[in-house]
């Protein structure tokens, strides 16, 4: 039976999974829900309420960073660096991934005023620059792709997208993650992890949110 991926259109963390299967080319099923209005199964299965969720058979895993691991085991060769140092610090780079869905969640959606989306513009250049750091080229760890360009590939594709709708900087004096966003928008397994219509649904999504990024970015 083929793994079966639960989330929504939108969703950055599962599309994270779904960068990993198609890499490897393994069947899948994606079932989307409404997650304000999530059905009665969901909340059965999903401990904390929230997506991504894999069903395996009758077994339900949940959060994405652990999902990708499981996906990246089941189906080899696996994604992660052989070297155990490097490959640790590979999951810390992971999670701190985390932290930019963030503050791209706080630009878009949250701030208010002029002033709170310069301050969130502020973060996470600054977060980027940390991530400048480690970079290796033309992907995180060098020529071979990783779990984590998986785990960073759907926050490039939504930074692509508000950079297009207006410019904002976001990679300003960062070479190395410039080159690096443009690689993984490169791939087809990165461009085909989301639905058709991803690019619409994320503009209205931000427009709905009536802050301060609906109108920079044209969505209001």
């Amino acid at each position: 039976m083929k793994p079966e991926l639960i989330s929504f259109k939108l969703c950055p963390f599962v599309q994270r999974s779904v960068i990993v299967l198609l890499e490897k080319e393994a069947p899948f099923d994606i079932t989307y829900i409404d997650l304000s209005n999530p059905p009665d199964w969901f909340k059965a299965i999903s401990p904390m309420g929230k997506v991504p969720v894999l069903k395996v058979d009758d077994t339900v895993l949940f959060e994405s960073a652990v999902i990708m691991e499981y996906l990246d085991e089941v189906n080899p060769p696996t994604l992660h660096p052989q070297n155990p140092l490097r490959k640790a610090q590979n999951r810390a780079w992971i999670e701190f991934s985390s932290t930019l869905f963030f503050c791209q969640y706080n630009l878009t959606m949250t701030a208010k005023d002029e002033a709170e989306f310069n301050r969130q513009c502020d973060e996470m250049r600054a977060k980027l620059a940390q991530v400048e750091s480690q970079l290796a080229g033309p992907y995180f760890n060098g020529t071979d792709l990783s779990l984590a360009d998986a785990a960073f590939a759907p926050l490039f594709m939504r930074l692509s997208l508000l950079e297009g709708w207006h410019a904002i900087g976001l990679y300003d004096g960062l070479p190395k993650v410039k080159a690096w966003a443009e690689a993984l928008l490169s791939r087809p397994a990165v461009r085909g992890s989301v639905v058709p219509e991803f690019a619409d649904l994320y503009r209205s999504h931000i427009g709905n949110a009536g802050c301060y990024g609906s109108t920079v970015f044209g969505a209001g």
